[in-house]
């Protein structure tokens, strides 16, 4: 496993490894029909979560100094509520959005200090027990990230998909 610079990143740098693997595991077959597909106009598509969790990548990636921008931000920027009048990307672009952002960010929390981690990044919670760092910043991030894999894990399996597989590809490093 790769050595983050700051011990405060060792449950980090796993988490997100796994949720790239999961992620690209729980899309695997999905058509791009049935990605836009709701449950009774209730749930969001899975199109909204892939797009909601690309977005929590490219907000670690910035909070970490990275300059790249999320080119369908207009559309999922902070949680921003699906829109069924939105022509939303495809899949397969969101997925290629994907390889490109993920091994950057993971070089960036490879490459963090504590000293970057420790840094105010106000959120506007004003929780007394949350310090608004950059470190709890991320830390949201993958929890969010974590949630979002779920939620398209059970509409896998509402669309009549089959149960995800954990079928790990050790060679991708991110």
């Amino acid at each position: 496993m790769d050595k983050p610079k700051s011990e405060k990143l060792d449950i980090i740098i796993p988490a997100f490894r796994g949720h790239s693997q999961s992620f690209l595991m729980v899309l695997e077959g999905i058509s791009e029909e049935d990605a836009l597909k709701r449950i009774e106009g209730r749930t969001n598509h899975i199109i909204w979560m892939v797009g909601n969790f690309l977005d929590m990548r490219y907000a670690m990636g910035n909070v970490l100094g990275l300059s790249e921008e999320f080119k369908y931000k207009d559309f999922f920027f902070q949680g921003k509520a699906l829109d069924e009048s939105f022509s939303y990307p495809s899949l397969q672009d969101l997925i290629a959005d994907f390889h490109s952002i993920s091994p950057l960010v993971y070089q960036r929390l490879l490459q963090v200090t504590d000293d970057e981690l420790s840094k105010a990044f106000p959120m506007g919670m004003n929780i007394d027990f949350f310090p608004e760092d950059v470190l709890n910043f991320v830390g949201m991030c993958i929890g969010r990230e974590d949630y979002l894999c779920g939620q398209m894990g059970l509409m896998r399996r509402i669309l009549g998909y089959d149960a995800m597989k954990y079928d790990f590809d050790l060679n991708m490093k991110y």
